[in-house]
């Protein structure tokens, strides 16, 4: 067992309240990373156009790019972001986690969100606060088991996101078939 804090490093968010927005066109324009954004990165199918908050500044923030594994300290679940959130502003609800062992980074999305130990030590981390919310303090002294060999690593991390997907897929079927027969029920009472 290792203290997760041995495997990664990690790179809080931005404090939003610090950062200063600016009425400059010049400043550059971020859009904010949001929960929607992290269901959108772990299931790979987006949300109709969603409005995403954007923010003027020339202060230095912390963006995100393709690939980079994300933790968020309000739902406590990890995803990989998608190229279509890259240059994202992450404020301090996230954690931008960035691996220095050699591990695949689906597999650890998976154990995040799925190991039972894991979530385990997450969920006990919570107990007793007014507030359900993790910390940085608490992901990094997770105890992470022995990693399995790489290539299974990256077996059960490919399968992981292909049900992820497909569950995602299966409720957005079940959601359209609904608006259907309720169209055609509003259809055949008139």
């Amino acid at each position: 067992m290792k203290d997760l804090h041995e495997l990664v490093n990690f790179k809080s968010g931005s404090p939003q309240f610090r950062i200063i927005e600016s009425l400059d066109k010049d400043a550059p324009c971020y859009r904010l990373y949001s929960q929607s954004d992290l269901l959108d990165d772990l299931t790979g199918i987006y949300a109709a156009e969603a409005e995403s908050k954007e923010i003027r500044t020339k202060d230095k923030v912390h963006t995100l790019t393709a690939g980079d594994m994300v933790f968020s300290l309000i739902t406590g679940k990890a995803a990989l972001v998608q190229p279509m959130h890259e240059g994202y502003l992450y404020t301090q609800n996230y954690i931008k986690i960035v691996p220095t062992a050699l591990f695949d980074a689906r597999f650890f999305v998976y154990m995040l969100n799925e190991d039972v130990s894991v979530r385990k030590q997450l969920f006990l981390g919570l107990q007793g606060s007014q507030v359900l919310k993790y910390t940085l303090q608490q992901l990094k002294s997770l105890q992470i088991r022995r990693l399995p060999a790489l290539e299974k690593q990256q077996m059960i991390g490919n399968v992981y996101f292909k049900q992820l997907r497909l569950n995602a897929l299966q409720k957005r079927a079940a959601e359209l078939e609904k608006v259907i027969c309720l169209a055609k029920l509003a259809e055949a009472g008139k």
